[in-house]
C-alpha cells in the first residue's frame, strides 16, 4: 500500500507559516513502535510577504520543502531504488542546497530587543560578503576564516568611513558562530564546524568604576534628578542594569525572616531568572513600597539628558569621570571583589553567563593594587 506524503503549512507566530509533512496512513517512527501523520520540517514562509526579499524567501524555502517531500515519497513508496548509503548521500546533498541565509534570518526572528539588532547587523555583513547567496554546502573552515578576515577590514554601515569596532567584529562573528553551531545541532551540517572555528578576540574596554570614597561623595551629593541617583545608587548596591532596574516592580522584592531582602525577577538581557540577594541598605534608598504591580522607578528612562544629569552630579561630588549609568553596575562587581568576595560569587549576583565576563573586572582589581603599590615611596 502506497503512502500519500502531502505538503501542509501551519499558522505560527510572528506572521508565519511551518511546512510540515502530512503522511497517509501515518508511519513509522524512527527506532519506536509510534506512528505519526507529522513530520516538521524546521522551515518557515512568510504568510503574507511584504516585499520582494520576503517573497525570493518564500520561493526558496518552497522550491526546497518539494524537493524534501519528494525525497521522502522515494524513501516510502520507492525503497527498492536506494540503499542506505544513497539515501543518506542524497540526504546530503538536500541539505547542501538549503540556504544558510534564510536559516540565519529564521534564528533571527527568534530574537528580541537588542540582541535582535545585533543579529541584524550581523545578517547585514554576511549577505554583503556573499551577494545575498551562501548555501550550507558552501560553508568550510576557509570561509568561515576569509569572512572573519572581511569583518576586521569592514566599514561602519553607517559612516562607510571608519572600520568596525573590535568588540563590534567580536559580537557579529560570533552570530554567524552561534548559527553554525545550531545548525549542526539541527542535522543540517554533518560536523560541528564551529567548533573550529576560532572567535575574534574582544578588545579591553575602559570600564569606569567608582571608589567607595567616591561613592559616598555621590551619596551626600544632591542630584538634579532624586529618581536618577536613587536607582544610580541602588544599582551600585545591587549591581543591576539600568534595563532591568527600570522595569523591577515592587511585588518582585521579598523580604523572608532569616535571609533579609532578596529581588527575584527575569534579566531583561539575558531572559534568566534571578535570585539576587541585596542588602537592606539598598531596600531603603527606595522609599516606602507602592502597589506590587507599580515600578519602584516609575517613569524612569535612558536619554542623552540623564547622561548630562549624571556627570553634573559627579562634578558637583568633585568627582572627574565620565559616568554612564553602567558605571554603577562596574562599581558594584570592583568593590565586591576588592572587599574579598569571590569571583564566583560576584559572577553568580552579576548574573554572568560566563566566567570569563567577570574576569575582566578582577583584572581591573589587580591593576588597582599594583597601582597603589606606587603610592609609597621612600627617600632612599
Amino acid at each position: 500500500m502506497s503512502i500519500k506524503v502531502t505538503l501542509r503549512r501551519k499558522a505560527i507566530t510572528k506572521g508565519r507559516k511551518s511546512l510540515y509533512l502530512d503522511f497517509y496512513p501515518a508511519i513509522k517512527v524512527a527506532g519506536s513502535d509510534k506512528e505519526t501523520r507529522r513530520e516538521f520540517l524546521g522551515l518557515y514562509i512568510y504568510d503574507k510577504p511584504k516585499n520582494p526579499l520576503e517573497k525570493q524567501d518564500n520561493k526558496q524555502t518552497l522550491l526546497l520543502a518539494e524537493q524534501i517531500k519528494q525525497k521522502r515519497d522515494n524513501e516510502l513508496n520507492k525503497p527498492q531504488i536506494y540503499t542506505a548509503f544513497e539515501l543518506e548521500r542524497i540526504n546530503a546533498q538536500e541539505k547542501g542546497k538549503m540556504s544558510f541565509i534564510i536559516y540565519f534570518e529564521q534564528l533571527m526572528d527568534k530574537r528580541k530587543g537588542k540582541n535582535y539588532d545585533v543579529w541584524f547587523s550581523s545578517l547585514y555583513y554576511l549577505k554583503a560578503f556573499t551577494n545575498d547567496t551562501l548555501k550550507f554546502a558552501d560553508l568550510n573552515e576557509k570561509f568561515c576564516n576569509d569572512y572573519k578576515e572581511y569583518l576586521l577590514n569592514a566599514k561602519s554601515r553607517r559612516t562607510h568611513k571608519n572600520k568596525l569596532a573590535q568588540n563590534t567584529v567580536h559580537s557579529y562573528f560570533n552570530k554567524f558562530k552561534a548559527a553554525l553551531k545550531q545548525a549542526f545541532k539541527d542535522d543540517i551540517l554533518p560536523f560541528d564546524l564551529n567548533g573550529k572555528i576560532e572567535t575574534i578576540k574582544q578588545a579591553d574596554t575602559n570600564r569606569v568604576f567608582l571608589s567607595l570614597e567616591e561613592l559616598n561623595k555621590l551619596v551626600k551629593t544632591e542630584c538634579t534628578n532624586q529618581q536618577l541617583k536613587q536607582a544610580s545608587i541602588f544599582s551600585a548596591l545591587t549591581g543591576l542594569r539600568f534595563s532591568d532596574v527600570a522595569k523591577l516592580k515592587w511585588s518582585e522584592i521579598i523580604h523572608t525572616n532569616g535571609q533579609g531582602y532578596f529581588i527575584q525577577f527575569q534579566q531583561k538581557k539575558t531572559k534568566s531568572n534571578e535570585y539576587l540577594p541585596i542588602a537592606e541598605q539598598a531596600f531603603e534608598i527606595l522609599g516606602e513600597p507602592k502597589e506590587p504591580d507599580q515600578r519602584v522607578f516609575d517613569g524612569l528612562t535612558y536619554s542623552a539628558h540623564q547622561n548630562n544629569q549624571l556627570l553634573k552630579w559627579a562634578m558637583d561630588a568633585g568627582i572627574q569621570k565620565h559616568l554612564t549609568f553602567h558605571s554603577f553596575r562596574h562599581t558594584y562587581a570592583t568593590l565586591q571583589l576588592q572587599g574579598g568576595t569571590d569571583i564566583y560569587t560576584v559572577s553568580k549576583m552579576l548574573g554572568h553567563k560566563d566566567l570569563k565576563t567577570t574576569q575582566i573586572y578582577a583584572k581591573i582589581v589587580d591593576e588597582t593594587k599594583r597601582n597603589a603599590t606606587t603610592k609609597i615611596k621612600l627617600d632612599l
